[in-house]
């Protein structure tokens, strides 16, 4: 996560959708960094709500405009599944060596998933615990120039950024039973992401008046 005073923007760090890059882009040029462990970095709205938000805007007088990006569902899936099939990650619990796509896809739909296929979802990450949207600028993944030129237009500078923490190439076919399961199961997550798309690649919301959650 990234904050930018003068900007008023504050950068979430969506897992698997290239935060990374834009972290280590923009890191030098942040007034707030929060990196390392994985839930710092990646703070998720509600916990921003209940935790951080107060803070920054009681300790600076900073209530900034939140940003993330959102990716197509499935292929953030593919993503987690080839970082997980690594090598290196071969023998520890959240290892997925062996495993079909389909496998894995369908170990993440269960009601208590194992360590490997422990997600988390990209709706539950920008939105409250009843389902309300709690960022205001919403970026696709696919559109990357959108994404580009809204922060070089707020952060007054070209953002160039390079691939970083790309995930390890592995085959990831998946039957049509599976996907349609996997759509049903996330069928918000998959509109939240077509509703970015159409809007251009930049879906703005309003937070309005939701209070914060206990995490």
């Amino acid at each position: 996560m990234l904050v930018f005073a003068a900007a008023n923007l504050v950068l979430f760090a969506v897992p698997k959708t290239g935060s990374t890059a834009y972290h280590l882009a923009l890191r030098g040029k942040a007034d707030i960094v929060l990196a390392g462990r994985a839930a710092i970095k990646h703070m998720t709205a509600r916990k921003y709500d209940r935790h951080f938000a107060p803070y920054l805007a009681q300790a600076h007088g900073l209530t900034p405009e939140r940003v993330a990006v959102i990716r197509d569902p499935l292929e953030q899936i593919r993503s987690w599944y080839r970082y997980r099939q690594r090598p290196d990650a071969a023998g520890r619990p959240n290892s997925a060596a062996g495993l079909s796509f389909d496998d894995f896809v369908l170990a993440t739909l269960e009601d208590a998933p194992p360590a490997y296929a422990k997600l988390g979802s990209q709706l539950a990450f920008v939105s409250d615990r009843h389902g309300a949207i709690r960022v205001e600028h919403l970026f696709a993944y696919e559109r990357p120039v959108v994404f580009r030129q809204f922060l070089s237009d707020r952060l007054g500078f070209e953002v160039k950024t390079e691939q970083k923490n790309v995930s390890p190439p592995a085959p990831t076919p998946i039957s049509a039973q599976v996907e349609a399961k996997l759509r049903a199961a996330r069928a918000a997550e998959f509109a939240l992401h077509d509703s970015i798309l159409a809007a251009g690649g930049h879906l703005v919301t309003s937070l309005g008046d939701a209070q914060p959650d206990e995490d």
